[in-house]
């Protein structure tokens, strides 16, 4: 083994476990992010106890007496909240059985320097914070569920019938009675692919999309390009799904047509206003198109087949047009994955069973059997009814508004499919909103993505991710015009590719596992896969010159950059991993002579009490994990010679527990306070206990002392929190109060 240069800090053993660290619970971690303490492995348990007894030697006795009451309940003048301050919006009582501190929903609210009018009118925009536990309550029922996830899905036989006999009428009248014996394939493939997806929810009933199956069963390449695929079709889903809408307003309403991309901004603002008040309100908003297009696609399929019963179901012979391309196996080919864009959507319900009530996964297979159901029977009925009537594509109108018309004609019954067509094409952009932030969320777990999209917001939604997926469509869709037609062919090959991946995924996991039925179910989703395939390759040949090579040569670069993400939360995690036997002095991290702890070489001085002026001086430090920052935060506030209190903020009792666990481990050689945060909020909480800290003695002097993670690169600084700087300028308006950074510099 190499020997380590001099002054650069040694790759620790515990370095070996970092990605074998015990898995914090789903439901745990999708609370706690962001704060939460991980499990500790057995090398980093005996490195943190070794670290501690080293303190221990150099600074014997007990800490010096705090000036302030930290439980915020002894005091005899407890500071309360008032018309014009907000000092103390802490809750004063102690959580059950813990001791710990728990912060109230004002707690977590902005700063007093926050406009006032700015928060109001988010809180009438957005509603009120909801408290970790409502996430039971925030939970969907089938029917809403299916309103809201089988949009993307059940909108798709507005255009994918069409795209399939679009391509066959390349070849003249004569190709169009293929369209029957193509549509029959696409139907099998729709009953194996949702069968597989079936089968997927079986075998994660915890929820589990392409990028978790094929991550775990194929490795971390295969989930990366699977999360890319799905993350690509998510964006194009919004943009395209509005355009589309839109340009069905525009077009009975001609006036309105320069305002096009104006409509469809507001159209997403609405759409993100909605999903950030949380899903289940976001459900009870946009579940209705779902069922109202459902209502119209009856009504028209009843009427087409009463129509063609009328005559015998005797077939109309289609116009003539001019054939532009020659009928053979490429062009069939590509009519079968033009008409494949009908299964975009497929995949929802596996990525978002964590939003069905209990039971979650029964209700999840319930569901998508009812969404595959309807599609097949839309599917199905729509391409029988455009085969008797005989239509061909129009550049004056969709196929659907040439089916309703010439079934009803121009009347209400027609005014009313179109507009429900209309509607349901703008909110199926819904899906990729519930769907979106959750992909993001579980590669930001694995840290394949910035760990903000960990970040559970005021309303129990991904937050950082419904931002992201608006602001990327809203910006797609402005520098397109509007006119998103080009950006279709790119929706078959990234979703086909997640498809394939997650089957092939799944057909590894059976063979496995080998539990009961595992060769059927190996057998369903190898079909899955191979027929999935088959679209993808298919998709890639026909229409890379239409714009899919934009895919073929994105995903492999956006890997690789989501590889650089994963490389950069190693290193870090390998840099401050507690590991007491590989720790040197390093010059780039090394505290005031006279530390205990991380550097053994350096002289360590005990201190004795403090002196009666030094009371008059407390250092609160920030402690948001055990790691190599923040105990050599807690170094250079012991160096100081005053009283010190650790602050640790949690999200849950649960981790509150296991940060205690992992502090006493350590030795707890200074006192602690945890502030239970149930609302989630970090940044909040900390300001205004501080802030109640402060009006309890404002003659002692508080200083704040923040670990600062120190990257090397420009990029490298979005991926890490920015709260010493929210804390920052919340806390610098208090006289009384600073705020100091004690960096931590990465090795290179």
């Amino acid at each position: 083994m190499e020997r380590a240069p001099p002054g650069t800090r040694r790759p620790c053993a515990a370095a070996a476990a970092v990605l074998r660290r015990p898995e914090i619970p789903d439901g745990e971690l999708n609370l706690a992010a962001g704060t939460t303490q991980p499990p500790l492995t057995e090398p980093e348990l005996r490195s943190l106890g070794e670290l501690g007894r080293r303190w221990q030697q150099a600074v014997p006795g007990a800490p010096p007496p705090l000036p302030v009451d930290p439980s915020l309940r002894r005091t005899g003048h407890i500071p309360q909240p008032s018309r014009f301050t907000r000092f103390a919006p802490v809750s004063l009582f102690q959580a059950e059985g813990s001791g710990d501190v728990v912060a109230t929903e004002a707690a977590g609210g902005e700063p007093a320097a926050a406009a006032p009018l700015v928060r109001r009118l988010r809180r009438v925009a957005l509603g009120p914070p909801l408290i970790s536990s409502a996430v039971v309550d925030e939970r969907m029922r089938k029917l809403t569920a299916m309103g809201v996830l089988s949009g993307d899905l059940l909108s798709s036989v507005a255009y994918g019938p069409q795209a399939m006999v679009t391509v066959l009428a390349l070849a003249g009248v004569g190709a169009l009675s293929l369209e029957l014996p193509v549509g029959i394939a696409l139907i099998l493939l729709i009953l194996t692919v949702g069968a597989s997806y079936r089968q997927t929810i079986r075998a994660y009933p915890t929820g589990a999309g392409s990028y978790i199956v094929a991550n775990n069963n194929l490795g971390e390449l295969a989930g990366l390009a699977a999360a890319v695929g799905l993350i690509t079709d998510y964006i194009l889903t919004v943009a395209v799904s509005v355009a589309a809408g839109v340009a069905a307003v525009t077009s009975a309403l001609p006036e309105l047509q320069s305002k096009q991309v104006l409509l469809g901004l507001i159209v997403i603002a609405v759409l993100l206003a909605g999903n950030l008040r949380g899903v289940r309100q976001a459900g009870q908003l946009f579940a209705a198109p779902t069922y109202l297009f459902l209502l119209a696609m009856g009504i028209l399929i009843i009427g087409g087949l009463v129509q063609a019963a009328g005559r015998g179901f005797a077939s109309v012979p289609p116009p003539h047009i001019s054939v532009t391309a020659v009928l053979g196996p490429l062009l069939i080919l590509r009519a079968f994955a033009s008409g494949a864009t009908s299964m975009t959507g497929i995949e929802a319900v596996s990525n978002a069973v964590p939003v069905f009530r209990d039971v979650q996964w029964r209700n999840a297979r319930t569901t998508l059997t009812w969404m595959v159901s309807l599609l097949l029977v839309l599917f199905g009925a729509l391409l029988l009814l455009i085969r008797i009537n005989g239509l061909v594509p129009s550049s004056s109108q969709t196929m659907l508004s040439e089916l309703a018309s010439g079934v009803f004609g121009r009347g209400a019954v027609y005014v009313f499919i179109q507009a429900a067509t209309a509607l349901e094409l703008v909110f199926a952009a819904d899906t990729a909103f519930n769907d979106f932030p959750r992909v993001l969320f579980y590669m930001a777990r694995n840290d394949h993505a910035p760990r903000a999209f960990l970040r559970i917001g005021d309303r129990l939604a991904y937050s950082n991710g419904i931002i992201v997926l608006a602001v990327t469509a809203a910006v797609i869709l402005a520098a397109f015009g509007g006119k998103t037609e080009s950006l279709i062919p790119l929706y078959a090959l990234g979703v086909f590719l997640a498809f394939t991946l997650s089957q092939a995924g799944m057909v590894v996991h059976w063979w496995r596992r080998r539990d009961r039925h595992w060769r059927r179910s190996l057998v369903v989703n190898g079909t899955g896969a191979v027929a999935s395939g088959a679209v993808l390759l298919t998709a890639a040949v026909t229409k890379f010159a239409a714009g899919a090579w934009v895919v073929v040569v994105g995903i492999p670069l956006a890997v690789a950059c989501l590889l650089r993400v994963k490389a950069h939360y190693t290193a870090v995690e390998r840099a401050t991993i507690p590991d007491a036997a590989t720790i040197g002095p390093d010059p780039g991290n090394l505290a005031p002579p006279g530390l205990p702890g991380l550097h053994p070489a350096a002289s360590a001085a005990p201190y004795g009490p403090a002196a009666p002026a030094e009371t008059r001086h407390l250092l609160i430090a920030l402690v948001l994990h055990l790691d190599l920052p923040s105990l050599q935060a807690l170094e250079y506030a012991a160096s100081l010679r005053a009283p010190v209190l650790a602050l640790h903020v949690s999200t849950e009792d649960s981790d509150a527990q296991r940060f205690r666990q992992a502090w006493d481990q350590w030795g707890a050689h200074v006192p602690l306070e945890v502030v239970v945060s149930p609302y989630r909020a970090v940044a909040g909480p900390i300001v205004n206990y501080i802030e109640a800290l402060h009006a309890q003695r404002p003659d002692v002097l508080l200083t704040v002392v923040l670990p600062v993670i120190k990257v090397r690169r420009p990029w490298q600084r979005p991926l890490h929190s920015r709260l010493g700087d929210h804390l920052r300028r919340a806390l610098e308006r208090h006289r009384g109060i600073a705020v100091m950074e004690v960096p931590f510099h990465l090795p290179a």
